[in-house]
């Protein structure tokens, strides 16, 4: 077990890895605090890192407490739903029909069979989400590729609680949160590019953050977004 720092009345675990630079995290929900240093790092320069990190760490976990929460879904007639940013209200059809949805300018139509359960209209939803990324992300891999000099080998979606994305530099594999197609699209964007970039830069250094103020000026703002509403049974880490 990872022993533990008390900074002015805040408990911090400490981690100790074969890294080169320090990494501090501050988790949802509950604001947990990690700090990631390299094994030779001596624990009052932990401590001392960790004390002048006192008010960011205060805020990031203040932010959590405050943050706003989309309630969870329960598939019934004229609930709201997110798609690409926009909402739209959910039509329920049952019929002895295979289950499918269909959207109009309004509504998101959802036909499943009579006596269908949450679980099996969550999975006929999930797998028109999907459908609807496959639909795009392929399209911007293939935008993105020549401008950052790099090539995906394959992309993979998931439901996953604590990002947005990921990526696999050694693999050349991205894999996008399926959550991302209740966002905008331009927000689903900058993940895609987010994890590309990460095949030329594996972490989040420097090198890293020129990239992205290059290639996307407004990549803090587009962060920001992407976290300002999450769904209730869902928690980020500050990934993307």
């Amino acid at each position: 077990m990872a022993p533990f720092l008390e900074v002015g009345g805040q408990q911090v675990e400490l981690v100790r890895k074969a890294v080169k630079n320090v990494h501090l995290s501050v988790h949802p929900p509950d604001g947990r605090v990690t700090l990631v240093v390299p094994t030779a790092t001596r624990q009052d320069v932990a401590r001392a890192y960790v004390a002048s990190r006192l008010a960011w760490i205060r805020k990031r976990q203040e932010e959590f407490r405050t943050q706003r929460r989309e309630p969870g879904r329960q598939f019934v007639a004229r609930e709201s739903h997110q798609l690409w940013g926009k909402r739209y209200l959910l039509r329920v059809d049952e019929r002895e029909a295979p289950p499918e949805v269909q959207l109009d300018h309004r509504r998101i139509l959802l036909g499943v069979r009579p006596g269908s359960t949450h679980a099996q209209r969550a999975a006929v939803m999930d797998r028109w989400h999907r459908e609807l990324l496959h639909r795009e992300v392929p399209r911007l891999i293939a935008l993105w590729e020549p401008r950052l000099g790099v090539e995906v080998s394959a992309y993979a979606l998931q439901r996953m609680k604590t990002k947005w994305g990921s990526c696999n530099p050694r693999a050349r594999r991205i894999r996008l949160n399926t959550e991302l197609v209740k966002k905008p699209k331009d927000l689903l964007e900058y993940v895609v590019v987010h994890e590309m970039a990460h095949l030329r830069q594996p972490n989040h250094g420097p090198d890293f953050v020129a990239l992205l103020d290059t290639h996307v000026p407004a990549w803090r703002e587009a962060r920001a977004e992407l976290n300002a509403l999450i769904p209730d049974d869902v928690s980020w880490r500050e990934r993307t």
